[in-house]
């Protein structure tokens, strides 16, 4: 079945919509009370909806559709590990969850029946599932996701449904995602400063974005759960020693010896306990001050003040200020502005992980992956009869999908009917890594295509994955003027089409690392060696982040103005 600047002026205060001063338009709860809201808001009748650092794998950017990785059929398994952590949160999901959105971002998710709903954890094993790691041990596989199946959930499913609401709201054009954190989270790396620092980077840029799109900018880490990469190869040979390849800390270890190499389903728990630490550090910090609006726009004043390209992004700093001050001005209580609303999501890849951690809700017999909020379908993991869409048709998060530049608008049709066929706005996002030199040729004809059937899906451009080059060094690098060529090609087609361009889905890291060439503060390719931390693909350190935010603000002003 197939069924889309300048001072203010005293004299105009009285003219002024607050809808201008997106800061305030999601209010925040937290604890107890946002749960209840975010359950009595899903329980709203909808209105006005319708129907290289890892080796010799170079090619993991760059992966075709089907990849070369030989599908396994997941076949049957058992099921996982001990008991739950005593005293845990039942649900260390969203750092905040925000009061209930207007009337026309609810949405309806039709009941499935019990049985389909029970079946999303199990369904997808009679599926060629690709990608998948070859366990040595399968009774300790058993064993561990046993366990996990009677932990607790990290994200309870009131908490996606309300980023299902949210991105609703970008997929009709009211709201834009920033999506943004590590190529590949590790165990060792995935500290407290590592997460101050990215989640303070994406505020950052929210901030940015928020001013210049005069629209609420629905943000999600890329992180408590990025611990698993898909590969060209599922092997890798230095000096004629050949042994697996690095999938990430979820699997195994980066070190290349055969020890580290080989599988550890044990790897899965501890992928779950890094996670559970990391939302619980995500919400301290969102409800806890840290997201404070003056302090994020004064890390921004800091940023100009010390960019080589400061000048340029001055004046929107500024604005920002102005209209801080104006709210404080008329009165407007600022704690509104002191935490922020946030979620996380992952590639959701590892399907034995993320069918232990399904849980069907009771009162509706819906199916959530509640290992994040927003979970995502690789390049090399979508083809309709494989497992990874057979999982996620199932379940009731909010689900993207990424599209390479070989994808054809027939696979996308397809994709829309198998994992959104009721056309709910907020349910499904294409993600599209095209590279510059292809998007304008290649998503004109794609969200022609979705929209001519009445899908109103969100567009979200990944300018990472589709520009990635290897230096004379041999690092695997990315250049930060092709990234943001793709950007603009990609707000650029949905000028022209007169469409949403949705937001924006980057590797990125807050730490001043040395991966990715060029930004204000430019990194050169011989600086390359000095700090290449990344476990797999480049990233945009702190500054190159902002300066693509403050890039990007300008491409939205000069959208909206055209």
């Amino acid at each position: 079945m197939r069924t889309n600047s300048e001072t203010l002026d005293p004299g105009a205060v009285a003219r002024i919509e607050w809808s201008a001063f997106p800061f305030l338009q999601f209010r925040v709860r937290t604890g107890k009370a946002a749960m209840k809201a975010a359950r009595k808001d899903s329980d709203r009748e909808p209105e006005g909806n319708t129907g290289k650092a890892a080796g010799s794998d170079t090619g993991s950017d760059t992966g075709s559709d089907t990849g070369s990785d030989t599908g396994r059929n997941g076949g049957a398994r058992g099921a996982g590990l001990g008991a739950a952590h005593a005293g845990r949160r039942a649900a260390p999901g969203a750092a905040s969850t925000a009061a209930a959105a207007p009337a026309a971002a609810a949405f309806t998710v039709h009941d499935a029946a019990p049985a389909a709903s029970a079946s999303a954890a199990s369904s997808w094993r009679a599926f060629p599932a690709r990608q998948q790691p070859d366990w040595p041990d399968v009774a300790a596989l058993g064993a561990v996701t046993r366990g996990l199946a009677a932990a607790p959930p990290l994200v309870a499913a009131a908490e996606c449904d309300l980023l299902r609401r949210r991105m609703a709201a970008v997929a009709r054009g009211e709201a834009i995602l920033l999506q943004g954190g590590d190529c590949a989270e590790t165990f060792a790396g995935t500290g407290t400063e590592s997460l101050r620092g990215t989640l303070r980077t994406l505020l950052q840029m929210a901030v940015v974005l928020t001013h210049a799109t005069a629209l609420p900018v629905v943000k999600v880490g890329r992180m408590a759960g990025q611990y698993a990469k898909p590969r060209s190869s599922p092997v890798e040979e230095r000096d004629g020693v050949t042994l697996p390849s690095y999938r990430g800390d979820a699997v195994n270890g980066l070190e290349f010896t055969a020890g580290a190499r080989r599988p550890d389903a044990g790897r899965l728990r501890a992928m779950y306990d890094a996670s559970a630490r990391s939302l619980n550090l995500v919400r301290a910090l969102t409800t806890g001050g840290f997201a404070d609006l003056r302090q994020v726009h004064a890390w921004n004043q800091g940023f100009v003040a010390a960019s080589g390209a400061g000048e340029r992004y001055e004046q929107l700093a500024d604005e920002i200020g102005r209209s801080l001050a104006f709210m404080r001005a008329c009165g407007v209580d600022t704690r509104e502005v002191a935490t922020a609303e946030f979620f996380v999501g992952h590639e959701g890849l590892l399907l034995d992980y993320e069918a232990a951690l399904t849980r069907v809700e009771p009162g509706t017999g819906r199916a959530y992956a509640t290992s994040g909020h927003l979970l995502w379908i690789g390049e090399r993991t979508r083809e309709l009869d494989g497992a990874h869409v057979e999982y996620f048709s199932r379940i009731a998060n909010p689900i993207a999908v990424k599209l390479g530049p070989t994808t054809t608008p027939d696979t996308v049709l397809a994709l829309v009917d198998r994992l959104d066929p009721d056309r709910e706005p907020g349910r499904l996002t294409f993600v599209v890594r095209a590279g510059a030199d292809r998007v304008r040729d290649v998503l004109p004809t794609l969200v022609e295509k979705v929209n001519a059937e009445g899908a109103q899906v969100c567009w979200v451009s990944d300018p990472m994955h589709g520009n990635t080059t290897t230096a004379p060094s041999g690092h695997k690098t990315r250049r930060f003027d092709t990234v943001l060529d793709e950007v603009r090609g990609f707000v650029e087609v949905h000028r022209e089409l007169g469409t949403h361009p949705g937001g924006i889905h980057v590797e990125l890291t807050g730490d001043d690392v040395t991966e990715c060439v060029g930004g204000g503060n430019a990194v050169l390719e011989e600086d390359l060696p000095d700090r290449y931390e990344t476990a797999c693909d480049p990233r945009l350190n702190h500054a190159q982040s902002l300066d693509l935010a403050f890039l990007l603000a300008e491409q939205y002003r000069s959208a909206a103005r055209a």
